[in-house]
């Protein structure tokens, strides 16, 4: 274990080096720190699992517990800016003090497992929500299901957004060898919400074999009356109906009054979801979208928002993830593309980037070498009614946050 007194940004980096794997899918470790760690899990414990638009649908289920009285802790993976907005108790992150005592609790159980960085993470927001005492928990899957270190804890409730292609590595090469790892976080007898209308023959057989009560949209639930969420989007009604059926389903009921829920949606905002910054008559779009089906979303609702100006586009992506797959339905919308490394040793590099997106295309694509490059690239060319959309990471899209935010500070 570090140094007692030890900051947050060494505990994080010492973490990366306990596991030869930086992803390594399994519960068996997990478990056996769980075990040891014996805390008190709370009464209602709701997971939220799919490929896109995970992070909202738990945005907007804990708004709405939270309105309903109940006091709730978050779990959510990767952060934007800072380690602690992936653990929140009742909306906020919680500080340093608290991330550090929660890691030297898992590392006095953990003894010789060698944990994974996520699964190092799982553990500690699970001590820091059960110190807590809260009323329900609201786990985010990392990745996939079935094997995420998430779903060592048996939900009383669970939610899958969707299913499409991503993390194809690790989860499968096709939609339903995907979905058949997501429908891992069923159980026989709970309520699972699948929000997407495109349901999966893998959903559906493995809740008819384990007996889970799974919701479907269209048949057990609609989005007849849902307000548009605060978040951006059109699609976004359909997230907010699945919560509320979760919700009704899991016995929450309380959390669905329809005066709260009007009240309470079109106040939810996410950070690096569709989120808006508006710099000197530019507007900055900043959205993750990562994967082919995020793009698409991301696509239709460019269209559908008319503009005078131009769309600039600066992107940033990992190097598992389909790149012409996320570029192709974003470029009608884009009149001209930046590259960029996104902060990660996971990026691909920027000219290479760039001559992809280029092939894609049919049209030349800048390079940046640094996020604030692309930035000044993007801002010095544009002008008022101009937008400029930054997409395809988490780690680009934290980054040009974090310096527009510095810059809104130095202006104020």
């Amino acid at each position: 274990m570090l140094p007692s007194g030890s900051p947050l940004s060494a505990w994080l980096a010492w973490l990366e080096t306990l596991s030869p794997n930086e992803i390594d899918l399994g519960l068996e470790r997990v478990h056996e720190v769980l075990a040891r760690l014996e805390i008190p899990i709370a009464e209602h414990v709701i997971i939220v699992a799919g490929t896109n638009g995970k992070g909202s649908s738990v945005a907007m289920t804990s708004a709405l517990l939270r309105a309903a009285g109940l006091r709730v802790g978050t779990y959510t993976s990767p952060h934007i800016i800072d380690y602690n907005e992936r653990i929140a108790v009742d909306g906020n992150p919680v500080g340093d003090r608290e991330i550090i005592a929660a890691f030297e609790k898992v590392e006095a159980a953990r003894q010789d497992e060698p944990l994974t960085y996520f699964e190092y993470g799982t553990l500690a927001a699970l001590v820091v929500f059960a110190e807590a005492e809260l009323d329900v928990w609201v786990l985010e899957v990392g990745m996939g299901g079935r094997l995420d270190a998430t779903n060592a804890i048996d939900p009383t409730a669970a939610l899958i957004t969707n299913v499409s292609l991503d993390h194809c590595d690790w989860l499968g090469e096709d939609v339903e060898t995907i979905a058949a790892e997501k429908a891992g976080v069923m159980r026989g007898g709970i309520p699972v919400v699948f929000a997407s209308t495109d349901v999966p023959r893998a959903i559906v057989d493995h809740a008819e074999s384990i007996g889970a009560n799974l919701l479907l949209r269209g048949r057990d639930y609609t989005l007849d009356s849902v307000p548009q969420p605060g978040l951006r989007g059109a699609f976004q009604v359909g997230n907010a109906a699945a919560v509320l059926a979760l919700l009704d389903a899991a016995g929450l009921d309380q959390a669905t009054d329809k005066e709260l829920v009007a009240a309470v949606l079109p106040n939810v905002h996410l950070m690096g979801r569709g989120q808006v910054v508006e710099q000197d008559g530019v507007e900055w779009l900043l959205d993750v979208a990562h994967n082919p089906a995020a793009a698409e979303v991301l696509a239709a609702t460019l269209a559908a928002e008319e503009r005078t100006g131009e769309t600039v586009a600066v992107i940033g992506m990992l190097d598992d993830k389909d790149i012409e797959g996320v570029v192709k339905p974003l470029d009608p919308h884009i009149d001209r593309w930046i590259a960029v490394t996104a902060d990660s040793h996971r990026a691909v590099p920027a000219g290479e980037l760039a001559r992809r997106i280029a092939n894609a295309c049919g049209r030349p694509c800048l390079i940046a070498e640094s996020p604030h490059e692309a930035m000044q690239s993007a801002r010095r060319d544009a002008s008022i009614n101009d937008r400029i959309l930054v997409t395809g990471s988490f780690y680009l899209v934290g980054p040009v946050l974090q310096r527009l935010k510095l810059y809104s500070r130095s202006q104020s």
